[in-house]
């Protein structure tokens, strides 16, 4: 990667705070309750955006945050585990950033639990971790606020956010937070059925319906997949912490949220991620060690193994397997495909401003 070009220099006048608020269209999701002390705002997003594209915000000025999550890929990344400016892998897979307003973590509390293990309690503090993480963009905060306060444009840019032209890391993260919440995928076709603006094919229809419908080993004619369980409501995920049978106790090498809490039952849980674009958003689970759908289904169907801390539900997929058939499948990802929301994945509002 090369290094960022000199900002474009900023000719709007006058520079003083801009409070104009973000319309963000929700469209038919539910309200989610907004940061009470970060309010969306056109100037706030905005420089959200620019920090967000900043290969600055890197000790080495080679790496911004959108080279870990590219919008295409559903704000996630090729690579199995992405590797920081020196090159170095992290332990996991760089998670999907999409609908963040609607992360609501067990105890009802707004945006508890972000990254896999859930380790940041908001998305605010989320969004500072991997720019001083050693692995990822390993660069000190005291460092950036002086390299970023050197251009006009970020100055200007702060000022019209925050009404002064103080650059900190609070405001860092709290414009970040701003733009992050704005990455909304709610205009899928799955959407637009919802919203009766189009039908699905039969094999779509008999996805959805697998999708929807609980397993059920005695009796096979009406069993579905019961992918709901844990990827439900309009996000497709239950955003709490699950071991979804991955790895046996013996051969956990990466024990999850139990980090966090220090408690056994945790062993091997993760966060639950979103299926919206999942078919753009390979590979898969924590450490992507699935690389395309196929594997994903196959792990379900037949490939889930026993933990002390499983998901009582997996247990069923280990003792019967879920008995997917050829059509089964291919109807299953038909209905996953419908999840994908290109305009998202395209939206210029979410590219680099740079």
């Amino acid at each position: 990667m090369g290094c960022n070009p000199d900002p474009v220099v900023d000719t709007i006048d006058p520079v003083v705070l801009d409070p104009t608020p973000f319309n963000l269209d929700i469209r038919h999701f539910p309200e989610p309750q907004w940061p009470e002390d970060n309010p969306l705002t056109e100037a706030g997003v905005q420089l959200g955006r620019m920090l967000f594209h900043e290969k600055r915000m890197s000790g080495d000025n080679t790496q911004a945050c959108a080279d870990c999550h590219a919008q295409q890929r559903n704000f996630s990344d090729v690579a199995v585990f992405s590797a920081g400016i020196q090159g170095i892998e992290g332990p996991r897979h760089s998670m999907v950033l999409s609908n963040l307003a609607w992360h609501v973590h067990h105890d009802g509390n707004h945006g508890h639990g972000f990254f896999w293990d859930g380790r940041a309690a908001t998305l605010r503090e989320q969004v500072l971790d991997p720019i001083e993480d050693g692995l990822e963009m390993d660069e000190d905060l005291e460092s950036l606020t002086v390299e970023l306060s050197a251009f006009e444009q970020y100055r200007h840019a702060f000022t019209r956010a925050f009404g002064t032209d103080e650059i900190n890391a609070e405001r860092m993260a709290k414009a970040l937070e701003q733009f992050l919440l704005t990455m909304v995928s709610n205009n899928s076709k799955y959407d637009q059925w919802l919203l009766g603006e189009t039908s699905l094919t039969e094999s779509e229809e008999r996805g959805r319906q697998l999708f929807f419908d609980e397993f059920d080993p005695f009796n096979p004619e009406v069993s579905g997949a019961d992918c709901a369980h844990c990827h439900s409501g309009l996000d497709f995920a239950s955003h709490q912490f699950g071991n979804n049978g991955l790895d046996a106790d013996e051969d956990m090498e990466d024990i999850g949220y139990m980090a966090v809490t220090g408690e056994d039952a945790d062993r091997g849980k993760f966060k639950t991620p979103s299926l919206r674009n999942v078919m753009v958003s390979a590979p898969y689970m924590h450490d992507g060690r699935f690389a395309n759908i196929d594997e994903v289904i196959d792990h379900y169907d037949h490939g889930a193994v026993s933990s002390t801390s499983m998901d009582p539900m997996m247990q069923y997929n280990v003792d019967y397997g879920l008995g997917l058939d050829s059509q089964d499948r291919s109807d299953l990802i038909a209905f996953l495909h419908t999840l994908t929301d290109s305009d998202f994945l395209s939206h210029p509002a979410f590219s680099s401003p740079h």
